[in-house]
């Protein structure tokens, strides 16, 4: 079978700027940052990193906004499946795509995952049931606290009836669930796939706990949180923890044209790999990292034969 051309023809987010892309993109270019020293509530604990971009909820301009939930759903969706449930309304309304008939939904499906899932439910629960036994745990809680939680509600809350799995890959957990849902489409497995990632620990003490105990999180820059996150700077001296969900809708190229949608940009490579080096640290040559852009340029240099093979080009905004 030949491979397909992947697209996307749908965008949502839920970032510690904002609710939505243009919101988002409009601080974003306008040089604004989300990363802040962190609440009074975690600065209790006196951890040695202070600083965070974590999500307000509220109902203020820049806040999420829980009631935009019913009441049962916020008893059944963890605040990481709320994030991933309002970035996919976003992305489907943005590709103007709806599966209604049974072949669309068999053939459209969910790959989005999180690094930690419902992390602050278990802790919740566990404090439930220790002081007051288990019938005090939520009947929701299993399912809540799962990291398929998002996946599996964005399913059932569109009729997503094909392919629905997971990526639990720490901070490449949402490259993951994209490069996966690419792969399904390429292959024929599905048509449309809505894939991305979400997560909601940085108000989470214990989260916060567990990663300065690693030494994963920046400290140096408690005094300037802004200038924290750096990543391919010399002086980079670990992540800061965030909240947030993107998700993207990818489509078959030809499934896109059919129906006139506005196409965003086409993938057209993709690679994975481990550097098997330490548990945080990145291995110092870069050979995990150099594996996987070699693999994604091999990716694409088999979609450039195939392409040529049936005289089509690549679009301009290709990524």
């Amino acid at each position: 079978m030949t491979a397909r051309r992947v697209v996307v023809t749908g965008l949502g987010l839920v970032t510690p700027l904002g609710t939505g892309v243009a919101l988002t993109w409009k601080r974003l270019i306008a040089g604004s940052s989300a990363i802040s020293r962190c609440t009074e509530e975690m600065e209790r604990y006196n951890f040695p990193s202070k600083v965070s971009a974590h999500i307000t909820v509220g109902e203020g301009k820049h806040d999420f906004n829980t009631q935009i939930f019913s009441k049962a759903d916020r008893s059944q969706y963890s605040l990481f499946t709320q994030f991933a449930v309002c970035a996919a309304d976003e992305a489907l309304a943005d590709a103007k795509w709806s599966p209604n008939s049974p072949d669309e939904q068999i053939r459209s499906g969910v790959s989005v995952g999180s690094g930690i899932g419902g992390f602050s439910d278990t802790i919740e629960a566990s404090r439930l049931l220790d002081e007051f036994g288990y019938r005090k745990v939520s009947p929701f809680f299993a399912p809540k606290m799962l990291i398929n939680s998002a996946a599996g509600n964005l399913s059932l809350r569109y009729s997503l009836k094909g392919p629905n799995l997971s990526c639990s890959t720490a901070c490449a957990t949402g490259g993951h669930s994209i490069g996966e849902a690419y792969h399904l489409i390429k292959h024929g497995v599905a048509d449309v796939m809505l894939c991305g990632g979400t997560d909601a620990s940085a108000n989470v003490p214990l989260a916060v706990a567990g990663f300065c105990r690693c030494r994963a999180l920046s400290t140096h820059f408690n005094s300037d949180p802004q200038k924290a996150s750096r990543p391919f700077d010399s002086r980079r001296d670990g992540f800061v923890i965030a909240d947030g969900a993107g998700i993207l809708l990818l489509e078959d190229y030809e499934h896109a044209v059919s129906r006139s949608a506005t196409i965003h940009a086409e993938i057209i490579g993709y690679g994975l790999s481990s550097d098997a080096y330490h548990i945080t640290n990145p291995c110092p040559n870069g050979s995990g990292a150099i594996r996987s852009m070699e693999m994604a340029l091999k990716s694409l240099e088999s979609s450039h034969r195939t392409e040529q093979s049936s005289s089509m080009k690549i679009s301009r905004n290709s990524v």
